[in-house]
C-alpha cells in the first residue's frame, strides 16, 4: 500500500524510499514486531477468558506436558494478524506471488482455526477431521500451484529445478502442480508436527522465512542471478516484505511463547506458516531447496510416518514416541535443551540451503 507513495517522489526525496524491497522490508519487520508487542497480551488475555480450559493436552504425551494445561491456543492469530498487516502495508498488492503467498497463509490459518476450535469447545484432541483438513489444503494448494505457474516465465513454468545444477531443468509438465500442491500441504503439516514444545516451530519457521526471503530477493533480480547463474523469476523479490513481516509476527509471538509458554499457536499459526513456507518455494523456484533449509521439519515429519509404518508391520517403536522432539523428552532432556538444540540445526540446515544459490 505505501508503495503508491512513490507517485509523489521527484526521484531524490523521502518518497522514493518506498521504491527499494530493502527499505520496505525493514518498515514490514518493525510493523510486525510492534503489532505482536501491542496486541500479544490483550490477545493472550481474551483467548484465555474464552477457552477456560486451554488447549487439551494428550494424555498419552510426555508426562511434564500436564502442567501446561489450561495454556490458552490460537496464539497463531498474533502471528497471522502482524504478517497480514504488514504485508498490506509495506509490499505491492499488485504483485502475483505476494498474493499467492498471502492466500495461501490465510487459507491454511483458516483451517488450523477451525481445528483449534473444534478442540477447544469439545475439550478432546481430535479436532476437525484429517481427511478434511487434508481435502480443503490439497484444493487451496492446486489452487495456489496453478497460479503461480501462469505467472512463471515461460522458460521455467511446470519445470523443476535442482539445486548446483545450474543449467538442469526438469520438464514435469502436468505433473508440476501436484508436485507443487505436495510441496504446500507437507511443509505445511510439517510444521504442524514440528509444534509440540514451547518455542520449538517458531524459531526454525523464521529462520527458514529469512532464508528463502533472501533466495526470493535474489532471484528476483536479474543481475544477482546473472552473477549466481541461477534461475531468474522476476517478481519473486517482493515476497521478501512478506518474509520480514514474518520474522517480525515471530519475534513478537516469541516473546510470549518461551518457556514456560503464555500461548500456544496452535494450527492456526502451524498450518498457516508452514503452507507459506511451501508456497514460497514453489514461487522462487526452490522447492528442492526448501527439503534443506526445513530439514528439521522434514525429519519431523519422517519420524512419525517411520513410526507409524513401522508399529503397523511389527507392533514395535522405532522411537520412544514421535515426532522426534518427544523421544529425546522421553530419554530425559529437558525441554529447553531440546528446543535450542533444534534451533542449532535450523541454523545450520538454513546456511546450507543458501550455499546452494552459490554453489553452481
Amino acid at each position: 500500500m505505501l508503495y503508491w507513495l512513490t507517485a509523489l517522489s521527484d526521484g531524490g526525496d523521502f518518497f522514493n524510499l518506498f521504491r527499494y524491497i530493502t527499505f520496505r522490508a525493514g518498515g514490514a519487520f518493525l510493523t510486525a514486531l510492534i503489532f505482536g508487542f501491542l496486541f500479544g497480551q490483550p490477545l493472550i488475555n481474551v483467548l484465555r477468558r474464552k477457552q477456560g480450559k486451554g488447549q487439551p493436552i494428550r494424555s498419552d504425551g510426555p508426562e511434564g506436558h500436564f502442567a501446561k494445561a489450561g495454556t490458552p491456543t490460537m496464539g497463531g492469530l498474533l502471528i497471522i494478524g502482524a504478517l497480514v498487516t504488514a504485508t498490506l502495508l509495506w509490499a505491492r498488492l499488485d504483485n502475483p506471488f505476494v498474493l499467492i503467498v498471502l492466500f495461501v497463509t490465510i487459507g491454511y490459518a483458516a483451517i488450523g482455526f477451525a481445528d483449534d476450535y473444534a478442540k477447544v469447545s469439545k475439550q478432546n484432541t481430535d479436532g476437525v477431521s484429517g481427511k478434511i483438513r487434508l481435502g480443503i489444503g490439497f484444493v487451496i494448494a492446486l489452487i495456489a500451484a496453478v497460479w503461480a505457474s501462469a505467472y512463471h516465465p515461460e522458460a521455467l513454468s511446470m519445470r523443476l529445478a535442482l539445486p548446483i545444477f545450474k543449467d538442469t531443468l526438469i520438464n514435469l509438465s502436468f505433473f508440476f502442480v501436484p508436485f507443487a500442491m505436495i510441496v504446500i500441504v507437507g511443509a505445511a503439516n510439517a510444521v504442524n508436527l514440528t509444534d509440540g514444545l514451547d518455542g520449538l516451530a517458531i524459531m526454525p519457521v523464521m529462520i527458514a522465512s529469512a532464508t528463502l526471503g533472501i533466495i526470493a530477493y535474489t532471484v528476483g533480480r536479474v543481475d544477482f542471478t546473472e552473477y549466481l547463474d541461477v534461475h531468474y523469476v522476476p517478481g519473486t523479490g517482493e515476497i521478501l516484505i512478506f518474509c520480514a513481516g514474518l520474522v517480525g509476527g515471530g519475534m513478537g509471538f516469541l516473546w510470549y511463547n518461551a518457556p514456560p509458554a503464555a500461548v500456544f499457536m496452535g494450527d492456526t499459526g502451524s498450518l498457516a506458516l508452514g503452507g507459506a513456507l511451501g508456497a514460497i518455494a514453489v514461487a522462487t523456484k526452490h522447492e528442492i531447496v526448501l527439503a534443506i533449509v526445513g530439514g528439521l521439519f522434514v525429519v519431523e515429519a519422517l519420524s512419525v510416518i517411520i513410526q507409524v509404518f513401522y508399529f503397523k508391520r511389527t507392533g514395535k517403536r522405532v522411537f520412544l514416541m514421535a515426532p522426534i522432539h518427544h523421544h529425546y523428552e522421553k530419554k530425559g532432556w529437558a525441554e529447553p535443551q531440546i528446543v535450542i538444540r533444534f534451533w542449532i540445526i535450523a541454523m545450520i540446515l538454513a546456511m546450507i540451503g543458501l550455499a546452494t544459490l552459490k554453489l553452481r
